[in-house]
């Protein structure tokens, strides 16, 4: 039975990716009443945290685009990648690392692959190679940035009072060092531009050649007035949230009574609810110093994109949830003794996952949780955590299309067989060297 349960799982997730935008949330509710309908399962609590954290977090990043934050920081961004062009496959992916590290979304890598493609094209250094890696940075950065979903509901799931601190000790360094792998990873990928048969071809066009060739630079956006101090305001907001995390002590203790989404048993506050006060509490603070009206917010394309992520997590992770609650017993002996004797092989389900639910903080919420349940010690999970980027092995996640579509080379490509694109092999370097260097790093430091 647990099998045919998998395949209305798999299958719901299949059509809803297919779907795109909230089509994994709604197809996740159709598998939950499924489960329910047919199966008798219990529905288990539906994803409140991780969506509350979601709307948070996005939104006062939603506040920093309105503000013209993440354009400044894409200003600043394009000066580092353009001092050192031949350096590009490393310093490209890099600067986009920290970018996305820093907004907690991926999305800002859209302004900074055009002039990674440019600069590349120019140096005659194929542009596949730091657009792919690139791509692939702008995704990792997610799994330990303070201002990102998968982070903040990995450390609820977590529970203890340092759990976010713990995840970026081992998480940011570990990613680091896989982007750089990623990087070198590509050095040899595919032709040499100049020796690239279809480049060659475009380059028969003057009005191209002329193109590539130019020294204009990139169209320079206006920076608002007050762009630097939403930076400013959006970088005291990652800083409270990190000593908050760090010092859980700092943080007041209310009077104590039942567990809830806010509040420990103890009178504690719970991490989410510490980081959904602070983020909208600077959105407050960037639109009254910066002048930025909530109307120009609820225009963002961040703000936008928001509904989606929000209505997807809730349908996909509570029918997982449901499905994993429910078959709790088997999977654990299937799994667990497996898990146990060589904790790294469950980051292999956590990936599998993670490619057909298309979100980091989706599998965060539905695979750690049986981590957990499995017996699997916090400091292995933390380092299995880049697992939950697997986003990029079906090219149709739009980071990937934008790479695709802003290399004018046409170097950067989806292959043959779908599988076989530009992304996979910087993707599976990058993620597979810093699981293991989370590993190791965990044993140091944890």
């Amino acid at each position: 039975m647990i099998w045919v349960q998998l395949i209305i799982l798999l299958s719901a997730i299949l059509i809803g990716a297919r779907m795109k935008g909230i089509g994994l949330g709604v197809m996740g509710m159709v598998g939950l009443l499924l489960f329910i309908l047919i199966f008798h399962m219990r529905p288990t609590e539906p994803p409140l945290d991780v969506m509350l954290i979601i709307l948070a977090i996005v939104t006062t990043a939603a506040t920093l685009q309105a503000a013209g934050g993440l354009d400044y920081l894409v200003g600043v961004a394009e000066k580092i990648i353009r001092r050192h062009p031949s350096q590009i496959i490393f310093i490209g992916p890099m600067v986009v690392y920290v970018l996305a590290l820093f907004a907690g979304t991926s999305h800002i890598v859209y302004s900074v692959l055009p002039i990674i493609s440019e600069v590349s094209a120019k140096k005659r250094i194929r542009p596949e190679r730091p657009l792919s890696v690139a791509v692939i940075a702008s995704h990792i950065a997610l799994t330990g940035s303070p201002m990102s979903a998968a982070t903040a509901a990995f450390a609820a799931i977590l529970a203890y009072p340092t759990a976010a601190v713990d995840i970026m000790k081992i998480g940011i360094p570990s990613c680091i060092i896989g982007v750089l792998a990623g990087s070198v990873s590509v050095l040899k990928m595919g032709k040499e531009l100049d020796a690239d048969p279809e480049f060659i071809e475009k380059m028969k066009d003057p009005e191209f050649a002329a193109s590539i060739d130019s020294v204009v630079s990139s169209e320079k956006k206006a920076s608002k007035p007050k762009a630097k101090t939403a930076v400013i305001v959006f970088g005291c907001i990652i800083l409270l949230i990190v000593i908050a995390g760090a010092f859980p002590s700092l943080l007041p203790v209310v009077p104590t009574g039942t567990a809830n989404l806010s509040v420990n048993a103890n009178g504690t506050l719970t991490m989410g609810t510490v980081i959904e006060i602070v983020a909208l509490s600077g959105a407050a603070i960037i639109m009254m110093l910066t002048k930025t009206t909530p109307a120009d917010v609820v225009k963002a394309s961040l703000f936008n994109s928001m509904a989606s992520a929000v209505v997807s997590v809730f349908g996909v992770v509570w029918m997982s949830s449901t499905f994993i609650n429910h078959n709790q017993a088997a999977l654990r002996h299937v799994l667990g003794d497996m898990a146990n004797a060589y904790p790294w092989t469950f980051s292999i389900a956590i990936f599998v996952m993670a490619v057909f639910i298309f979100s980091q903080a989706a599998t965060t919420r539905t695979m750690m949780p049986l981590g957990i349940a499995l017996g699997i010690a916090h400091p292995s999970l933390i380092a299995m955590f880049p697992a939950v980027n697997a986003d990029f092995v079906l090219p149709g996640y739009p980071t990937l299309l934008a790479a695709i579509n802003f290399d004018r080379t046409g170097t950067t490509k989806i292959g043959r067989y779908v599988i076989n694109h530009s992304f996979m092999r910087p993707g599976f370097v990058a993620i597979s060297v810093a699981i293991a260097t989370g590993f190791l790093l965990a044993k140091i430091l944890l």
